[in-house]
């Protein structure tokens, strides 16, 4: 599942990428590619790449809508049993994918890792006190939330509430609703085309907002076990 916003420079790279990976698994895939209201012609190349490769599905929004809405529009349209995330800037390298299936016999959701991000300094310092603020409130021992790469099982994922934002603590949420979760280490590469759609503001100020919501949830969200029925 692949969200887009003005990446016409990446996009075939990536999908030669993402094709190969995922062809190296032997097993059936789809690649939906959510366009969030380009305007620089990325919807023209998913169109082109949907019409030579079958596999490949565009959802495109009328206006854009933000990573969040193009991530629950994607996991509500997929038909498979698990949900892959990643980036369309190609800083995801989606050699990872292989490596972090096999541990889907173990967990419900795997995430990717940034050990070594390849971020501008001021980029990388503001993700890492967001992290930590986050992993506070929400007594989480989560590495890297912010890192895209993710695989998710779908009829868990199709439980958690939409909401903007809802991208930034999708672990939490998932958690929350009985996943099992693990971080593996994943490379991160430096963006080479294109330009970040997310300033220190977007992180901070809109994070923090929504970090409260989540805190929230996680003291009134409903949980039950049943013991027995007749």
């Amino acid at each position: 599942m692949l969200p887009i916003y003005n990446e016409k420079e990446n996009l075939t790279p990536l999908f030669g990428e993402i094709s190969t990976a995922m062809n190296s698994l032997g097993e059936g895939y789809e690649v939906i590619c959510i366009d969030d209201g380009s305007d620089d012609g990325s919807r023209d190349l998913i169109r082109h790449q949907c019409d030579s490769d079958p596999r490949f599905r565009l959802l495109a929004f009328a206006a854009r809508r933000g990573q969040s809405a193009a991530i629950y529009a994607g996991f509500i349209s997929a038909k498979g049993e698990y949900v892959i995330t990643i980036d369309a800037d190609r800083q995801n390298d989606p050699d990872d994918i292989p490596k972090m299936v096999v541990h889907l016999d173990k967990f419900d959701m795997v995430i990717g890792w940034r050990r070594w991000r390849q971020d501008p300094p001021l980029t990388k310092i503001a993700s890492r006190i967001a992290n930590s603020v986050r992993n506070r409130l929400t007594h989480e021992t989560i590495k890297d939330t912010g890192c895209s790469l993710k695989i998710m099982r779908r009829s868990i994922l199709v439980k958690v509430p939409p909401f903007v934002g809802m991208h930034r603590f999708l672990p939490t949420l998932m958690r929350m609703q009985g996943a099992r979760v693990c971080e593996i280490q994943v490379h991160h590469r430096p963006r080479l085309a294109g330009h970040s759609k997310y300033g220190i503001a977007n992180r901070f100020f809109s994070g923090f907002r929504d970090l409260l919501a989540v805190r929230w949830l996680q003291d009134r969200t409903i949980t039950y076990e049943i013991e027995e029925e007749k």
